[in-house]
């Protein structure tokens, strides 16, 4: 096989994954898949750690919010969008709740590079959303419940008038937050039931494992988590996450997804989570 030209490492996951590619053993000499799945499995269990807690916490300092308010927000942090800050989690679950203008305009103040704009964008996507959507007063307490609840969430925005800035991640990122707010709920993930986030780092991770040969297929669809929103390819991209479940045993595509999350980022504090 030729040689694979990763990028430059800048955590403990690629730089493990480096190792392994340079010892082969693989199919059509990538790297083991058994290795592969050991070391998906024990970084994103190990970022897991955080993100457990970090949805525990936000609905302790929120217990009269919406829950579904609350996982949205956090899915807006943790696509990189906004500052994980009680403040930010306080004021967008307020703005999506009640429409806040003055809450809006706090919650666009906790930016990174990219500015309040898509912040304020996606709020005001995702406040159009839940005024279009019954969900249920209370998280999903079911793979199958959170599956009905996504489709519901999903109609609009597979309309012509779908809702500004609510591409890739928007739609599916609340029901990957939803399964962290509940760990045992999300330990039984085993299929793809659950469409979750597929890019950006994701989508890095899955081409990465193609072109060494641990998936059969490349991701489908675009990297850019705010592009146009396909439910094709991100049903066939969380396929291929399911994909590198079977032969590992004592995880789940919750695990999955974060692990390829490490493998694929280039944020460079991800270096003290593994």
């Amino acid at each position: 096989m030729p040689k694979i030209q990763l990028p430059k490492p800048i955590n403990e996951t690629q730089r493990l994954f480096a190792g392994l590619c340079e010892k082969g053993g693989g199919p059509g000499g990538g790297p083991a898949r058994t290795k592969v799945q050991e070391l998906l499995k024990q970084s994103g269990q190990a970022l897991n750690v955080f993100a457990f807690s970090e949805m525990a916490q936000a609905l302790k300092e929120n217990p009269n919010a919406n829950p579904w308010h609350i996982c949205f927000s956090v899915g807006l942090c943790w696509g990189h969008l906004a500052v994980l800050e009680p403040e930010f989690i306080k004021q967008a679950a307020n703005y999506l709740e009640t429409g806040s203008l003055a809450s809006l305009n706090v919650a666009g103040k906790f930016h990174y590079e990219r500015g309040p704009e898509p912040i304020m964008l996606s709020l005001r996507g995702g406040r159009a959303l839940f005024s279009a959507v019954l969900l249920p007063t209370t998280l999903s307490a079911t793979i199958k419940e959170l599956h009905r609840a996504q489709e519901r969430w999903l109609t609009p925005i597979l309309s012509p008038n779908r809702p500004p800035y609510i591409g890739s991640w928007n739609a599916t990122a609340m029901f990957m937050t939803a399964l962290f707010a509940q760990p045992v709920l999300a330990s039984t993930l085993v299929t793809h039931d659950i469409m979750l986030p597929p890019g950006g780092p994701i989508f890095n991770a899955l081409s990465i494992l193609h072109k060494t040969n641990i998936l059969s297929k490349a991701p489908d669809g675009s990297e850019l988590d705010d592009a146009k929103f396909e439910p094709g390819s991100i049903y066939a991209n969380t396929g291929l996450m399911a994909e590198l479940l079977p032969g590992s045993s004592g995880w789940s595509l919750i695990d999955v997804h974060s692990g390829l999350y490490m493998l694929g980022t280039r944020w460079a504090q991800s270096d003290s989570v593994f």
